[in-house]
């Protein structure tokens, strides 16, 4: 027997829960300056309870091949990749709309 969704109530290989929850999300990709003119890439806005986003922020640091780290409800990625943050977020299912 299939497992069961706990909010949708569909079977687990049918649910759309997190399609549905990604598409109502207002990502925000941005710069900033931090300490002797360096840049940080920051990303705000993604449900931490409906994405796994240490796994996320795990596999933007290995593709852009740069460090960061997750607080705050934020990821911040060392560098200026805004357009390449976009779209490995487009690839993971991130609808384009979703960003501000």
């Amino acid at each position: 027997m299939a497992e069961v969704c706990q909010v949708c109530g569909l079977p687990k290989d049918i649910c759309i829960c997190g399609t549905i929850s990604q598409e109502q999300q207002r990502i925000r990709v941005y710069k900033k300056s931090v300490s002797f003119r360096k840049v940080v890439t920051v990303i705000e806005g993604i449900d931490p309870k409906t994405s796994d986003i240490k796994a996320l922020t795990k596999k933007l640091k290995t593709e852009i091949a740069c460090g960061g780290t997750y607080k705050g409800n934020k990821i911040e990625l060392q560098g200026d990749h805004a357009e390449k943050v976009k779209s490995i977020l487009i690839d993971e299912g991130f609808p384009e709309s979703a960003f501000v």
